[in-house]
């Protein structure tokens, strides 16, 4: 990922495999340069970001058995500056009304 050329996104489909409903309460990301968005539609709900920083709204974002959601994740390679250069890792959280979390990850190489 280039820093001169800006932010990047990159779309996660998540799809409940099982036979119940499962709300998602919260969605947060592992750092500030990074934000999620719930894509339902036309609509594009967010952003979601890192836990204490900010307001942070709750997603209740609710799946049905079978259905299929999309979670659009921007990260900024410029957030950190120049020394964010390199490998980075960065996570979105996914928490249901159960406490269980589903991880999406982001793996990435920084250039200036």
């Amino acid at each position: 990922i280039s820093m001169a050329n800006g932010n990047v996104t990159h779309r996660f489909a998540i799809t409940n495999p099982t036979d119940k409903d499962i709300l998602v309460r919260d969605i947060a990301t592992s750092c500030m340069c990074t934000a999620a968005y719930i894509i339902d539609g036309n609509s594009k709900i967010g952003p979601f970001g890192m836990p204490g920083m900010g307001f942070a709204p709750k997603a209740n974002m609710l799946i049905k058995a079978g259905e299929m959601k999309n979670i659009d994740v921007v990260y900024d390679p410029n957030a950190h500056g120049p020394a964010g250069v390199g490998s980075v890792d960065r996570f979105v959280y996914l928490a249901d009304a159960n406490g269980k979390t589903l991880e999406l990850e982001i793996k990435a190489v920084v250039t200036p």
